[in-house]
């Protein structure tokens, strides 16, 4: 193969038009640029994208997540279980709101958690479960459900909120999901509360963002948790910045010392655009899946199923496993790619490999899956700007790498 020096092809670019650029024009010439009716208008059309009727729109996927916590009032004293094959997101807000971070291991052979170890982890101090959407592919949640249903008899509920659900709250973290389909419903509307990522890297872009969207509560008001979500986002004030607009409406209240993480109406701006074009953004993903998974069929690697007959991808990541091979095998691999211009990534080292997350206590020997999963994996190019050409070139890259690196 001869080295092509000009070509570059980037891992995850943002996929952003005119349009966008003309609608977030708008929004600074409209006088709103902070949360204003951008920003709501985008939380009605998440919610209905995903067959849902609630929807707050936050600055991170992180934030969507912390919040949802604070919203079902775990703090000290509780726990909460994720996986260890994850971004250090989905287990930092756990640490943030003081309670005890559980992390199990993925079951042999797969990237989400297993089951049987979710299941004896739970105990008397569990209040949620956070599974992820890893590459945005969903987990199996009518198993989640089965688990936390089946072990209603430990859970102890701390506020109004964890009474009503009266068991182990799952709380998906959907950050790579934003459109992806569990048995027919949309992720946003399977679990008690779902978290989505805006970041400039997801499929669905806000530059940054996210939303948390959650399944009405038998018992509680929808418009008492939007209301809380609202307090909690912006430092417990009883009005936003539209609301206090009205003639005479400039009063006030601070109901606690919150936090400060709402979405602009400039980022929502990008979003409203951005939902025009998904549904065609998302076709594009599962084309160059397709493509993907055809070129590679021959060869003796592994690859992440992302269209079965359970679940539609939101086709985020394009995750390969290297068989049989070992870390420093993968990292040169990575390297001959990046050589012929081709960017690559790693999904992901698991938590307790990284420094915050030893410090806990936790010790990448005791999730053997996880790192197995970890050591030869390879993700691949997968965005919506790159052309037939791209892949084509993608593909040849990784065939001549592999050969390369068999023949030493």
């Amino acid at each position: 193969m001869s080295t092509n020096e000009e070509r570059k092809i980037s891992f995850s670019p943002p996929d952003i038009t005119e349009e966008e650029i003309q609608e977030v024009a708008a929004a600074m010439r409209s006088g709103w640029i902070t949360t204003g009716p951008r920003t709501k208008e985008l939380e009605q059309q998440v919610s209905a994208f995903c067959d849902n009727k609630n929807a707050v729109c936050l600055n991170s996927a992180t934030a969507a997540l912390e919040m949802t916590l604070r919203v079902l009032g775990i703090g000290p004293g509780d726990e909460v279980i994720t996986s260890a094959y994850t971004y250090t997101a989905s287990a930092s807000v756990v640490s943030h709101v003081g309670a005890k971070l559980v992390l199990v291991d993925t079951a042999e052979n797969s990237l989400e958690m297993d089951y049987d170890a979710l299941e004896a982890a739970i105990t008397e101090r569990t209040k949620a479960v956070i599974p992820v959407d890893l590459a945005g592919v969903p987990c199996d949640y009518d198993r989640l459900f089965a688990i936390v249903e089946g072990q209603k008899d430990k859970f102890f509920p701390r506020n109004k909120i964890q009474r009503a659900i009266g068991r182990v709250a799952v709380l998906a973290d959907g950050a790579h999901a934003f459109g992806a389909v569990y048995k027919g419903k949309k992720i946003g509307s399977v679990a008690d509360f779902t978290s989505f990522s805006f970041h400039a890297v997801k499929n669905f872009t806000t530059a940054e963002g996210g939303a948390a969207l959650w399944n009405s509560i038998d018992g509680i008001a929808d418009e008492d948790i939007y209301k809380e979500y609202q307090l909690l986002s912006l430092h417990g004030q009883n009005k936003d910045a539209l609301a206090k607009t009205r003639l005479g409406a400039w009063e006030y209240d601070i109901k606690g010392t919150y936090f400060k993480c709402n979405m602009t109406d400039i980022l929502a701006a990008v979003g409203l655009i951005q939902m025009k074009r998904y549904p065609g953004m998302l076709a594009r993903r599962r084309e160059i899946i397709g493509r993907y998974d055809a070129g590679l069929q021959n060869l003796p690697v592994e690859v992440l199923a992302h269209y079965t007959d359970e679940h539609i991808s939101s086709g985020h990541l394009y995750l390969v496993r290297l068989t049989g091979k070992a870390a420093e095998y993968r990292n040169r691999f990575i390297e001959k790619m990046a050589e012929r211009g081709v960017a690559t990534n790693v999904h992901y080292k698991p938590l307790p490999m990284h420094t915050a997350y030893k410090a806990m206590g936790f010790d990448i020997k005791d999730y053997p899956h996880a790192y197995a999963m970890y050591e030869n994996e390879i993700t691949l190019p997968l965005h919506t700007k790159l052309s037939d050409e791209d892949i084509g070139y993608i593909l040849e890259v990784f065939k001549y790498v592999y050969r390369d690196m068999e023949c030493q």
